[in-house]
């Protein structure tokens, strides 16, 4: 299956968290396809934070959803990641943007992220890294643009 997952940090050595996620996702289940550059981004939600760094990785796994959703909050665990205030800082955040084209809505999981076509610091680097890309809403990635102020690093 493909996948997308959005990972983003704003706490302590960004560059290292982000990294550190990348390689932690390789493993005999997961095989890392294309990851995009890195960009800074205003917060999201809690304003009065440190900007965040992001990317989009794409990934080809065997797993299902939930069996990738729960190795990625693993990595966010080991990552030192503490789940505080809603929208909060983070050493490092790793969201199921896309699975497939699978489509469900549960306690756990929401597919496609709920938040994705609004959210600028997702799309710039699924642009990247997947420009031809049909959304789940069936429009072109190309066409959609969210909020917020995106700068490539």
């Amino acid at each position: 299956m493909r996948a997308f997952l959005g990972l983003g940090s704003n706490l302590g050595d960004r560059a290292y968290y982000l990294s550190e996620a990348v390689a932690a996702l390789q493993r005999p289940t997961i095989t890392i396809a294309s990851v995009s550059g890195i960009y800074e981004t205003e917060p999201w939600g809690v304003q009065e934070q440190p900007m965040y760094w992001n990317q989009v990785i794409e990934v080809e796994t065997s797993l299902a959803s939930l069996d990738l959703l729960h190795i990625c909050q693993e990595i966010e665990q080991q990552l030192g990641r503490v789940r505080k205030e809603h929208w909060g800082s983070r050493t490092i955040d790793i969201d199921l943007l896309i699975y497939d084209n699978e489509v469900s809505e549960s306690d756990e999981l929401t597919l496609p992220h709920p938040y994705l076509e609004n959210r600028e610091f997702v799309l710039a680097p699924l642009r990247e890294i997947a420009p031809d890309l049909i959304l789940p809403s069936g429009r072109s990635i190309n066409e959609v643009f969210g909020e917020g102020k995106v700068l490539p690093l």
